[in-house]
């Protein structure tokens, strides 16, 4: 049975809440990941991740949210940012209430999009959550929590690129970059200068993913898989 929580019945969804009542619930955007990635990356990955992570320790996954706030770009190529947190907190905050009546006894917030906002937001409404101490509890957490994986997390770089590539290999096209210039050579790969048109790694902040190797992302998607399930533990 698959763990997507849209495609089942409501009598299936009702079986494995009793089994296990966890629900899953990723976080994205639809947000400019330069030319060699789709600009669904942060939910896609998300998804993805929580979909394994289930697998592993039980309960269901919801559909993304596709609506994020922060990071500093909200101007770039077929980017759709929240400018603050009040909507999106208000349909987290709506969606924890209604799981509640349905048994639901923890959620994961899991956002693959980590601005310094998104993550905020997230740990102040589980923390204003947790603190009514109801039944249902909830966990915020972020795509660049696992202090122990293969790679650093970064924008659009090798990280993204390699755990992206594990969910949606036809999705990167490596080829789209334009290849490195003489004068970019030692540059900060977190440097403003990222923020340029005209700049081969354009919207890329962090390591180049121009030679990601394709053979990492199993062992990538693997790591992030086990450290989430970890993290949520036993209900």
């Amino acid at each position: 049975m698959t763990r997507q929580l849209e495609l089942l019945r409501p009598g299936q969804i009702a079986a494995e809440i009793a089994r296990c009542p966890r629900v899953w619930l990723p976080l994205g955007t639809i947000e400019y990941h330069s030319q060699h990635l789709p600009v669904g990356l942060d939910g896609l990955q998300a998804h993805g991740l929580c979909l394994d992570a289930a697998e592993i320790a039980g309960g269901l996954v919801y559909p993304p949210l596709w609506w994020g706030t922060g990071g500093g770009h909200g101007g770039y190529p077929w980017t759709v940012m929240m400018p603050v947190q009040t909507e999106i907190f208000g349909i987290l905050e709506q969606t924890l209430n209604r799981l509640q009546t349905f048994g639901v006894r923890q959620v994961v917030l899991f956002t693959g999009h980590f601005a310094d906002e998104q993550l905020a937001m997230i740990a102040q409404l589980a923390a204003d959550w947790n603190a009514q101490k109801g039944p249902l509890q909830a966990l915020a957490l972020g795509v660049n929590g696992n202090a122990d994986a293969p790679l650093p997390p970064d924008h659009a770089g090798r990280f993204e690129t390699t755990l992206l590539a594990a969910f949606h290999p036809k999705a990167v096209d490596i080829t789209m970059l334009s290849p490195p210039q003489p004068d970019e050579a030692g540059e900060d790969p977190f440097g403003p200068q990222r923020h340029a048109p005209t700049h081969s790694l354009h919207g890329i902040f962090g390591a180049d993913p121009r030679d990601y190797a394709p053979e990492d992302a199993a062992n990538l998607r693997r790591a992030m898989a086990t450290w989430l399930a970890a993290c949520a533990g036993t209900i």
